[in-house]
This record gives structure tokens, sequence and C-alpha cells, in this order.
């Protein structure tokens, strides 16, 4: 059963964005999804009890600090929301339970310093040597300095970077909705699914197919 997690200890990154979009486009490929909010603000939760009836069924995981290691019975993937400041004993328990992990980041120093920080922490967790990491960018503007900035620091890293998500209400239109990306007509989300292609090539993997064969 694969686990993918969103995570960054900084807050307001857009993970929740992240996760409530890959659990939508698992859940449209017919795929047993449980969506898990470790998160104290439980915005993936939330977003849940918005989602109309007849849409490709996600199910909560009604997931704590207490229970992150223990997945729900006929589940075949997991998507879990992780909460800000994730670090010590509820990381070691995401990482160990964490196939893929993708962190989220957004144009803006304190993002990018948090975000190199927690890369740091990483690099040196054990558990995370054997975890598939990945970079998105968020909420980015092309010809912006921020972005530029962005840019540049990703440039450097050592992981890959998959994506950059524009900045745009698309988003927050479709959350207000309990909707994805994949619950509705393609026509006017075309540059938004486009931007997407890098994160679903990532997410079916050789790993993650085998899985649900």
């Amino acid at each position: 059963m694969p686990v993918i997690a969103v995570a960054n200890p900084k807050g307001g990154v857009g993970k929740s964005t992240l996760a409530t979009n890959i659990a939508g486009y698992l859940a449209a490929r017919g795929l047993s999804v449980m969506l898990g909010d470790v998160d104290k603000q439980q915005s993936s939760r939330i977003w849940l009890g918005l989602r109309a009836p007849g849409l490709p069924l996600i199910q909560n995981w009604d997931a704590s600090q207490e229970n992150v290691m223990r997945p729900p019975r006929g589940t075949t993937h997991v998507v879990l929301d992780t909460p800000a400041g994730l670090q010590g004993r509820l990381l070691d328990e995401v990482l160990r339970i964490a196939d893929k992990l993708l962190i989220p980041l957004q144009p803006g120093i304190f993002d990018i310093h948090a975000t190199f920080d927690f890369m740091q922490a990483l690099r040196e967790h054990k558990r995370a040597r054997s975890v598939d990491v990945a970079l998105v960018g968020m909420r980015t503007r092309e010809g912006h300095i921020s972005t530029d900035q962005l840019r540049n620091f990703l440039g450097g890293v050592d992981l890959p970077v998959l994506t950059f998500l524009r900045e745009t209400q698309n988003y927050v239109h479709l959350g207000a909705h309990g909707l994805t990306l994949w619950d509705v007509a393609p026509g006017r989300f075309a540059a938004d699914l486009e931007q997407w292609e890098p994160i679903t090539r990532w997410l079916n993997d050789e790993t993650l197919v085998a899985e649900q064969d």
C-alpha cells in the first residue's frame, strides 16, 4: 500500500492543496484512496466534508500523532497531509510509513530557508534514505523576482524539482467545494493540468503502479 506524504515544517506553503489534489487524481483512476490529516487545523478533513456524493470516493483517515502508524484496512493508496512544525517523533513515524514524500514550497526568503533546513534534516535522517523525495514550487508568478529567487535556489538542490504550480484562484474555488482538478471538465483548467503532468508521472512510477496491480 503506497503512502504519499506531503510535508514541509513551514506553514502556509500549499500542503493541503497538493494533498487533496493528489488524492483526487488517484481516486479518479478508480483506486481506493484514503486521505489522512495529521495537521491540527484539519484542512484536508474539512475539505472532505465539502465533497459531494457521486464524486470519486476519497475516504477519511482519522489520523493523529497517536495512530499515524495504522492506516485503515482495505485501502490501496494513502495520502498524508502533515502539519507545520513537523519534526521529532512524528517525522520519524511519517518517514517510516512513507514511500514518497513531496515537499511544497513557495517564493519567499522565509519559505526557502525553512525548506532548506528541512532538506538538511532529511539528509541526516536514516529513514529518509528509503523514501522517494521530490519538490514542487507553489504559487509562482513568472517574471516576479521572488519566483526567480525560488528557481535559483531549487537549481542548486540535489533533489528532483517536479514542477512549478502557478498562483491562481482555481485551487481556491475548487477547494471550497471539495473538488480537485480531476473532478471537473478539463477545459478551464488546462494550464493547471499541464503543470501537474510531472507530478502524475512521479506518482505513476513502477513502485506505485506495481502496488495497484
